[in-house]
């Protein structure tokens, strides 16, 4: 990586709603690669459980579970309460002083007690929250622990989450933290809020550049031919937030205009019955396959056989997919939902297009399927050297070392 491993060992305390699966490659290559350059990672789990083998070398920890009757919710609560005023009373009084020293009535110190005293036995360098949502109700735990904070926002919950938990993060806002980002627009809306801009590092999504690469030969025989059947996919969980349904819009207005297609949707999602059913009514089932979750390599194969990636997002923070499909030679066509448009350069390794305009998806579309071979074979060269080159997990991993030091 051309990093050797830091000097002093830093204990790095990561927060996450739940231990991340296999199919969760961020947050798995983030530890490993903090850990293969000499940081001790803890693992702090908030809300799931550690029921499904993660296989991840490093402490986790889970918060406990107040459920149950009335009766034995008020049972664990007094254990936990004791217990942290024993084992770790200095943690325990600070976190409460800061609190208090917040405005935050009795009832709801003694909650937010509870709520995190799971961390407070770790002595940690740095205490990072995946997602900026898991650091509402536990702004004061680092301070109270002597650490460092650290927060990661990733779109939907810099977008989103405020739409519906207004003044979420009027605290957080005013709390000394290390702000992680995935874009350049999302740093200079996170600005908005007043948050300085030396405490903002943008951090971009890396992928495994030696798994995603063409490895059949096709890339370099890759045309595309009009009266061919045109191969679109998109890599994407079925949820609104993704413009799927805007997707599908824009294959009826190709399909009205003679042009050949199929759309396979690798994903699935609590939309697929809308999804479905808004394919059936735009009549265009046939050309359309819901393909469900596949593993990395069956993703693999149906990108290696496309000759056009979509991905038309109303709100996106980055996209893994994309750089995917990019690391493929795929063309890709993508919104300009925020951090889409640095992850495709307009007309350089790909196409963005105004989102929530179906028409115009089509009509790029159209343009891509008529465009010039050298021209297309241009930019699908363009797009491998920049994922292979700035997107890669070596370059990630060195961007969070830095991020820490």
């Amino acid at each position: 990586m051309g990093t050797g491993p830091i000097k002093q060992i830093q204990r790095i305390g990561l927060v996450l709603s739940a231990a991340p699966g296999y199919s969760e490659t961020f947050f798995r290559n983030k530890i490993e690669g903090l850990q293969a350059q000499g940081f001790e990672v803890v693992l702090f789990i908030v809300e799931g459980s550690k029921k499904e083998p993660i296989d991840i070398r490093c402490d986790v920890v889970s918060a406990p579970k107040f459920k149950g009757s009335a009766l034995q919710v008020f049972v664990q609560s007094v254990f936990v309460f004791f217990k942290a005023l024993l084992a770790s009373p200095r943690v325990s009084f600070r976190h409460f002083q800061l609190d208090i020293g917040k405005g935050f009535p009795l009832g709801q110190c003694i909650k937010r007690l509870l709520q995190n005293a799971f961390m407070f036995g770790y002595p940690l360098d740095w205490l990072h929250f995946g997602f900026g949502m898991l650091a509402v109700g536990r702004e004061h735990v680092a301070e109270a622990i002597g650490a460092q904070m650290a927060v990661s926002f990733r779109g939907f919950d810099l977008y989103l989450s405020p739409l519906k938990h207004p003044d979420c993060y009027a605290l957080l806002f005013i709390t000394k933290v290390r702000y992680h980002v995935l874009s350049y627009e999302m740093k200079q809306d996170l600005m908005v809020h007043g948050i300085p801009e030396s405490a903002i590092y943008v951090i971009s999504p890396a992928i495994d550049v030696q798994f995603f690469k063409d490895s059949t030969g096709s890339f370099e025989s890759k045309t595309l031919v009009a009266s061919k059947v045109l191969q679109i996919v998109t890599v994407a969980r079925l949820h609104w937030k993704k413009g799927l349904e805007y997707s599908l819009e824009a294959m009826t207005i190709l399909k009205k205009q003679g042009v050949p297609f199929h759309y396979t949707i690798v994903g699935d999602g609590p939309e697929y019955e809308r999804l479905v059913f808004a394919a059936q009514q735009l009549g265009i089932r046939e050309q359309v396959t819901f393909a469900g979750s596949l593993s990395p390599d069956l993703v693999k194969e149906h990108l290696e056989a496309a000759d056009v990636y979509v991905q038309y997002s109303i709100q996106e923070g980055f996209c893994n997919a994309v750089l995917e499909a990019q690391a493929m030679g795929v063309l890709c066509v993508v919104s300009d939902a925020e951090g889409l448009s640095e992850n495709v350069l307009h007309k350089d390794t790909g196409w963005v297009v105004p989102k929530r305009q179906p028409l115009l998806l089509a009509g790029q579309i159209q343009l891509v399927a008529n465009l010039d071979p050298l021209v297309a074979k241009e930019i699908r060269c363009a797009a491998i050297d920049r994922v292979q080159r700035g997107f890669n997990l070596e370059e990630q991993q060195r961007a969070f070392v830095g991020f820490y030091l």
